[in-house]
């Protein structure tokens, strides 16, 4: 195995930790946004392009995992189904979240509202990544996985 490819087999781990960092951020700075709404009594067109920018991103996220990541770590880690359907389950309530928190941007909701939704996903997103990265950062530093990063992980 040459450099390359050790550093190739070595980044999955790694980059799967600076997007689940950029989300978090993402996520940090859409709650500032509704918070800075609440304080204000205003559902700006800026609080409400925060709030959509962050969900495309979680939901692209998952969704490359989905049909990328997970399917490669299953065909050379079958033990770890189980582990990998609990995974999915997670991103499919995610998504009904996001999606309770889109009808709310939809509606023009207040801020507060906004933030409840916030709220419940960052909850669920965090509890989730914290068990995707115990479960998986071994095995992502193992992977063989030829695909793009953004196409993987979601945009980087």
């Amino acid at each position: 195995m040459t450099e390359g490819e050790k550093a190739r087999l070595v980044a999955w781990n790694d980059e799967i930790r600076r997007v689940h960092d950029r989300l978090r951020e993402a996520l940090r700075v859409a709650r500032e946004a509704v918070a800075d709404g609440v304080a204000n009594g205003d559902t700006t067109r800026e609080l409400l392009l925060y709030c959509h920018g962050f969900c495309t991103a979680l939901t692209s996220h998952h969704v490359g995992e989905d049909r990328h990541l997970f399917p490669a770590i299953a065909a050379e880690h079958p033990e770890l189904a189980d582990t990998l359907r609990y995974l999915v389950q997670d991103h499919s309530m995610i998504s009904h979240l996001i999606q309770g928190l889109q009808s709310s941007i939809d509606q023009h909701d207040d801020p507060t509202e906004l933030d409840r939704h916030l709220e419940g996903i960052a909850a669920i997103m965090e509890s989730h990544f914290r068990y995707e990265e115990r479960q998986l950062l071994k095995v992502l530093g193992e992977l063989r996985l030829d695909e793009a990063p953004g196409d993987v992980l979601g945009p980087l």
